[in-house]
């Protein structure tokens, strides 16, 4: 039902959904057995010609079971659902799988900027492909990915994958996630950050392998000719080992 309203794309947002649905359920059972109840009552105790009120404490034994039983099964409810949240959450927050590649997501007013290892698979190197507002990832890798914020309280969603992480000033955070499905999908800022917050969003884009090798090759490519007209501007060396990657504009937005 949930996959009807947004696609799930990620390895773990089945079990997000499912939790959602248990939650559904166990409260749906609650609220049905309570209303219920409660217009029987009305029903059994309206008011009759010739049928006195009675005031009816609770205390007394025979009553108590309406109170104990109710209690108990709410009881077992809360249980089960916290037995559940708490598996969920160790597969997403505390559970680090190891990685195929590692990204770094920068958040600020108003935008997300996105560094991708490129063709060798190590950041902070000559080859690393930087982009703006776009994110691209290869259909069935495992990503690590590392999040700041350059300035105010952000926080990354993914709707897709079922994945959201506040963003603080001063701190790193670490994530994974295993996209499961190609195509398109938004990306959204979901802590209010100023006037711009509305349309801090971005994209993510799921391709299979041939299309991420092809994108990398591109992008890599534009960030070597960067590199080198930025060094030869400055009089500097153009060794690739020796130059800072520059950011590459997303192609698309």
């Amino acid at each position: 039902m949930l996959e009807f309203f947004n696609p799930t794309a990620s390895s773990y947002s089945g079990d997000v959904d499912s939790l959602v649905w248990l939650v559904t359920i166990l409260v749906g059972i609650g609220f049905f057995a309570a209303e219920a109840m409660l217009f029987w009552l009305i029903f059994r105790f309206r008011r009759r010609d010739g049928v006195a009120a009675r005031y009816v404490t609770g205390k007394e034994k025979h009553l108590k079971a309406w109170i104990n039983v109710p209690h108990a099964i709410v009881l077992v409810f809360d249980v089960i659902i916290v037995a559940a949240a708490i598996r969920v959450w160790v597969i997403i927050k505390q559970t680090l799988p190891p990685a195929d590649r590692t990204i770094h997501i920068m958040s600020q007013q108003w935008a997300w900027t996105f560094a991708d290892p490129g063709p060798d698979g190590v950041l902070d190197t000559a080859d690393d492909i930087r982009t703006t507002d776009e994110l691209h990832m290869e259909v069935g890798k495992t990503y690590h990915f590392t999040l700041e914020s350059r300035d105010v309280v952000h926080s990354f969603f993914v709707p897709a994958f079922r994945l959201k992480q506040d963003a603080m000033p001063g701190r790193v955070y670490t994530g994974w996630v295993k996209p499961t499905r190609v195509g398109s999908y938004d990306i959204a800022c979901t802590q209010i950050c100023g006037i711009g917050h509305g349309v801090m969003g971005a994209k993510l884009v799921v391709e299979d392998h041939a299309e991420h090798v092809a994108w990398m090759q591109e992008h890599s490519s534009q960030t070597a000719v960067a590199t080198s007209d930025a060094a030869t501007a400055a009089g500097a060396p153009t060794d690739s080992a020796t130059t800072a990657p520059a950011t590459v504009p997303a192609t698309t937005k």
